[in-house]
C-alpha cells in the first residue's frame, strides 16, 4: 500500500445527520445505509447462495482506524471514516478499489467517553465528502486533493445538549444545505452552507438532548421535509427555513420513565406518508400517518416485538426486516407487514444475535454483532432461513458496522479491519 500521507488542518466543518430519501430534488448524494439511506442497494445478479466458506475476499486492509462507519465507494475510489493510531483524533481516508490506499487525513475529535469509536459516514456530494465528529464538528473535505475546505464546531456553537455517546449522525445535504441535529435549548435543527459553513436557519429549541438517528429527507403531496428524532421526539422540519411542523413523543410505556428514548440510533423508514420509528430498550415500533399537509401525524399501529437496537430495518416488497433487542448481547430476527403492523415471524438465528442489516435483489444480507458472521437469507415475509453464511476473523471490539454493497462486491468493516467479497 502506499504510503499514508497524515494531513493536519484547524480548518472547520458542519455535517448533517440527515437521511435523503427518494422522490425528493436533493442533490445526488451517496452515503449512509446507500443511496436512499434506506438500507437497500441497487445491485442485481447477485449471488443467492455462497460457497461454504463464504464468497470469494477481492481484498483486506487493517489500516482504516478503529470504527463502527460503514464506507462509501463513488466512481473509482473508497472513503471512510476512523481513528488515527493515537486515538485521538478522527480520520477521513480514501483507498481505491483494489484496497490500496491514496491519503488519510485528521479532521476532527472523537467522543471522550463510553465508545469514542468514530461513527459517522461519509456524505459524498460531487467533489466533497461532509461528516461529523464525535464531538459534534461538522466538517467538509475536498476527497480529490484530501484537504479540509471547511469547519464548524457544532456542539459549541449551537449549544448541542450531548448523550452519553456524543454524536453518531451521518450528514444529509439538501439544495447546498447540510443539516445538523443539535439538540439543547438554541436549537433542535441547524443548517449549514454547504460551501463555506456559515449557518442558515436555525429550529425552534425543544430542550432535549440531541439523539444518535440521521434524519430523513422525504417528499409527501409535494411538500418536501426533514424527519429528525430527539431525545423524546420525532420532530417534522421544514427544509427551507427549519420551522418545526410537527412533533410526536407520545411514547407510552416505561421505557421513557428510564430514559431509554435517547438512545434512539436508527434512522426511520418513509413510502406513502407513512414514517415508521423503530428503537431498542422496549421503544418497539410505532407508524406515523403523516396528514395530507404534512402538518401533523397520528399512530396507525404499534408493534412490541421488532425492536431494533441499532442495525436498522429494511423495506421489501411491503415487509419490514430486523433484528429486536431483547438484551444488549441477544436479539432474535424479525419480519412485520407494512400495512398493518402484523409480525410475520420472530426467529432467532442459531448461534448468533441481532445485528444490522441491509438488502439487495430481494436477499438479506445479516451482520451478527455477538461474533461477526455474515449471513444471507431471502426476503421471504413467511420464514427467516439463512442459506448461507461466514464469519469475519480480522479486527477488534464490537461487530456494528452496517455492511454495503457496490457493484457486486459486499464490503464488510469490523474496527479497524474492512474486507472486500464477491458477490456477483
Amino acid at each position: 500500500m502506499k504510503l499514508t500521507k497524515i494531513i493536519r488542518n484547524t480548518t472547520c466543518v458542519f455535517a448533517c445527520c440527515c437521511l435523503f430519501f427518494t422522490n425528493t430534488d436533493a442533490q445526488n448524494q451517496q452515503g449512509w445505509r446507500g443511496p436512499n439511506r434506506d438500507g437497500i442497494y441497487p445491485d442485481t445478479g447477485l449471488l443467492t447462495k455462497w460457497a461454504e466458506t463464504g464468497p470469494k475476499q477481492l481484498w483486506e486492509t487493517l489500516d482504516v482506524g478503529k470504527g463502527y462507519s460503514s464506507p462509501v465507494i463513488v466512481d473509482d475510489y473508497l472513503y471512510i471514516t476512523g481513528m488515527n493510531e493515537a486515538e485521538d483524533k478522527e480520520i477521513f481516508s480514501a483507498y481505491t478499489l483494489d484496497g490500496n490506499k491514496e491519503y488519510t487525513i485528521e479532521y476532527g475529535s472523537p467522543w471522550n467517553k463510553s465508545f469514542p469509536e468514530t461513527r459517522t459516514t461519509p456524505t459524498i456530494v460531487g467533489n466533497k465528502a461532509y461528516v461529523i465528529s464525535g464531538m459534534g464538528e461538522v466538517v467538509c473535505i475536498n476527497i480529490k486533493k484530501g484537504e479540509i475546505i471547511w469547519k464548524v464546531d457544532g456542539a459549541a456553537l449551537f449549544g448541542a445538549k450531548m448523550g452519553t455517546w456524543g454524536v453518531s449522525e451521518s450528514p444529509l445535504v439538501i439544495n447546498d444545505k447540510v443539516i445538523f441535529t443539535a439538540g439543547g435549548e438554541k436549537s433542535s435543527m441547524v443548517a449549514l452552507n454547504a460551501k463555506n459553513g456559515e449557518t442558515i436557519w436555525k429550529s425552534k429549541g425543544l430542550g432535549d438532548i440531541r439523539n444518535y438517528a440521521s434524519p430523513l429527507l422525504i417528499e409527501h403531496n409535494g411538500i418536501q421535509q426533514i424527519i429528525g428524532i430527539t431525545g423524546n421526539s420525532v420532530i417534522g422540519v421544514n427544509p427551507d427555513n427549519g420551522d418545526i411542523l410537527w412533533t410526536y413523543s407520545d411514547w407510552g410505556h416505561e421505557a421513557v420513565k428510564r430514559g431509554w428514548e435517547k438512545i434512539a440510533p436508527n434512522t426511520p423508514l418513509y413510502k406513502d406518508g407513512k414514517i415508521f420509528v423503530c428503537n431498542g430498550y422496549n421503544l418497539n415500533s410505532i407508524m406515523l400517518q403523516l396528514s395530507e399537509n404534512a402538518d401533523t401525524v397520528s399512530v396507525l399501529w404499534k408493534n412490541d416485538i421488532l425492536d431494533t437496537h441499532h442495525g436498522g430495518f429494511v423495506l421489501v416488497d411491503n415487509t419490514i426486516y430486523g433484528s429486536n433487542w431483547l438484551n444488549n448481547a441477544k436479539g432474535n430476527w424479525v419480519a412485520v407487514d407494512w400495512e398493518t403492523g402484523e409480525t410475520k415471524y420472530e426467529t432467532a438465528w442459531e448461534g448468533k444475535g441481532k445485528g444490522s442489516i441491509i438488502s439487495a435483489d430481494h436477499m438479506l444480507y445479516c451482520y451478527d454483532e455477538k461474533k461477526g458472521y455474515v449471513g444471507l437469507a431471502p426476503a421471504t415475509p413467511d420464514t427467516f432461513k439463512v442459506v448461507s453464511e461466514f464469519n469475519i476473523t480480522k479486527g477488534e471490539g464490537p461487530f456494528w458496522a452496517h455492511p454495503v454493497i457496490h457493484n457486486g462486491v459486499l464490503y464488510v468493516r469490523h474496527g479497524n479491519a474492512l474486507m472486500a467479497y464477491d458477490i456477483k
